[in-house]
């Protein structure tokens, strides 16, 4: 079982002066059960090598067992800081791919070409799919082999406009995520902010804000196992 995790190159948040970056909970909790799953990972980003981590995401409110285990864990530590390019990346081998968040994504995963390209191949194969928060921005502007969104009538969920306005990011951000998924055919489901929700529809896996990213990777392998 070979997985495929896409993480984020861009660090500054707009013009806000705020670093941004890769969310470590959505990294470390996928990346963890995917591991103790069996599975081959490979991380990449748009400009390979080490992503950036938002700085809010080390903070002692936001850790947990896994971004803990991470901090210990050398050769997950390894694999983050020597991503692949994504220009380097055939989705052929890949059993499945998994976008974490972080604010970083919105502005370099939403158009990537080559993020696009992976996802209408995984698409096409029916492969899983799964982003959790802010990752979901990759899914806004992928489309099938019939040009259609790739989120078109169906059940998507991420990070919310009331969870936006919660961390002050309302008027930061390039655009709303639950806005463009409903603009790109998505039906966007949600629970009340900061729960632990997500959904799977077909081979599509999605999960709300960070405290979801165990429960959209395990409901990943889920897919991966049926």
């Amino acid at each position: 079982m070979k997985i495929l995790m896409i993480v984020t190159s861009h660090e500054d948040f707009g013009t806000s002066g705020r670093k941004t970056g890769l969310w470590l909970e959505e990294f470390a909790a996928p990346y963890y059960r995917f591991k103790e799953a069996g599975a081959d990972i490979t991380v990449a980003s748009p400009a390979g090598g080490q992503p950036p981590v938002d700085p809010g995401s080390l903070g002692d409110d936001f850790q947990s067992d896994d971004t803990r285990r991470f901090n210990e864990d050398g050769e997950a530590q390894n694999l983050l800081a020597n991503t692949k390019p994504l220009s380097s990346i055939k989705a052929d081998g890949f059993d499945a791919v998994f976008y974490p968040g972080g604010h970083g994504p919105l502005y370099d995963l939403t158009d990537d070409v080559h993020s696009l390209a992976l996802l209408r191949s995984f698409n096409a194969d029916e492969r899983p799919i799964g982003t959790v928060c802010h990752g979901v921005t990759a899914l806004i502007k992928a489309t099938d082999t019939n040009n259609t969104p790739i989120v078109a009538g169906r059940e998507i969920t991420g990070f919310t406009d009331s969870e936006e306005a919660a961390v002050g990011a309302t008027d930061i951000v390039p655009f709303s995520v639950e806005q463009d998924l409903v603009k790109a055919g998505a039906v966007f489901r949600s629970a009340d902010d900061w729960a632990d929700f997500s959904i799977r529809d077909g081979h599509i896996v999605t999960g709300q804000n960070p405290g979801s990213s165990d429960s959209a990777a395990r409901l990943l392998l889920d897919v991966l196992k049926a």
